[in-house]
């Protein structure tokens, strides 16, 4: 950073005051140089979550109001509630954000969402499951469902 005004090398600005605006940090600055006063705003820079698409291996941006909606739509008229959507929602895109990777497969987040509701609900484990995997005959969720209850005998 430099003086605004001088040009003054970083080593000879000082800050006096800090506070945090929102999510921006707000400094005010002084230049020992030419005792010129300014402000600088401070925000943290999110890196862009790419998701690939299965199939077609289309790229597009995260989006957590569409994970939250595919997940409503598997959890309709089940005793779930739309604070703990949300709280699945959140804690996959925290989990995906802690990868430091920027690009990540759609295949990935299903995967994910499949552990998080097996542990809440089945029956939204199983709607979602059948859009997921792409389930293409009765005999197919038969066998799902067969896996569910010998993990419930174990």
């Amino acid at each position: 950073m430099k003086c605004p005004f001088c040009n003054a090398e970083f080593k000879y600005i000082r800050v006096l005051d800090t506070r945090e605006v929102d999510e921006v940090v707000r400094r005010r600055r002084k230049c020992e140089q030419c005792q010129q006063r300014f402000t600088t705003y401070e925000r943290v820079v999110e890196i862009e979550l790419l998701v690939t698409k299965k199939g077609s291996k289309n790229r597009e941006e995260f989006n957590k109001k569409k994970l939250i909606k595919s997940i409503q739509v598997a959890c309709a008229k089940r005793p779930i509630s739309h604070e703990l959507i949300e709280q699945i929602a959140t804690e996959i895109e925290s989990t995906l954000n802690e990868l430091t990777m920027n690009e990540v497969t759609s295949s990935r987040i299903g995967e994910m969402v499949l552990e998080r509701l097996k542990a809440i609900d089945e029956v939204a484990y199983l709607r979602f499951a059948s859009v997921y995997s792409q389930f293409e005959n009765v005999d197919r969720i038969a066998k799902e469902i067969e896996q569910l209850q010998a993990n419930h005998k174990e």
